[in-house]
């Protein structure tokens, strides 16, 4: 079936990655949640709050539950959302920051200095996702820089480091893009013609929907 559908054609090795990475881009790094695999038990926001020794109150990482939910049959479904910063590339917590302490990296990192940080709290008012968050301890903000002194170090965040059902993935973004897609296509594969694609044929990456594919660099 799969020299009928013409699968064997899509193993193309490197010339495939190049047209799917953007090898020339700016290596920039992001952070995606695989939903899926979450099951609520918040060791991204321990690991996260003691790597940052912050107090009760405010969270660089959050596990948003919604639910439990109906669905069918009468059955109950909850599903948890761990959310840190986006690191948005028009960051409005950057534009709003009237010390500038509020920045961003050329590799995507938006991070807050607080040695010229005021605890003006306009960044918190800016961004629409709710990620700067003000500490009462320090009357200054803070937020997720995806552990920078770790990534700086050619280390994992913490969140991802110690998530235990590795529903966390950390990296280069293209890299990751390349990964979710060749996931999302093995998906379709089987749906569509009810076989479960190698990934030898599918993709270049050897990736496991088990394991946590991506590394710092």
């Amino acid at each position: 079936m799969s020299s009928e559908y013409g699968f064997d054609r899509f193993h193309l090795g490197e010339e495939r990655a190049s047209r799917i990475t953007l090898k020339s881009s700016t290596p920039k790094y992001s952070m995606k949640v695989n939903v899926d695999r979450c099951i609520g038990c918040m060791s991204c926001e321990v690991s996260c709050k003691k790597e940052h020794n912050l107090p009760v109150g405010p969270r660089r990482m959050r596990v948003i539950q919604v639910g439990p939910y109906f669905v069918k049959k009468g059955q109950l479904k909850t599903v948890y959302l761990p959310m840190n910063c986006f690191h948005c590339d028009d960051a409005a917590c950057v534009k709003a920051c009237p010390t500038g302490s509020m920045q961003k990296r050329a590799d995507g990192i938006v991070f807050n200095d607080t040695n010229t940080c005021i605890g003006c709290k306009s960044c918190i008012h800016a961004c629409p996702f709710g990620s700067p968050q003000f500490n009462d301890a320090t009357g200054k903000v803070t937020k997720c820089d995806y552990c920078k002194h770790r990534v700086d170090e050619g280390l994992l965040p913490a969140c991802v480091t110690l998530c235990s059902t590795d529903a966390l993935w950390f990296g280069n973004i293209n890299r990751i893009s390349t990964i979710d897609r060749e996931k999302t296509a093995r998906k379709l594969t089987e749906h569509l013609f009810g076989f479960v694609t190698p990934h030898s044929v599918m993709g270049t990456s050897g990736v496991q929907d088990t394991d946590n594919p991506v590394k710092v660099g």
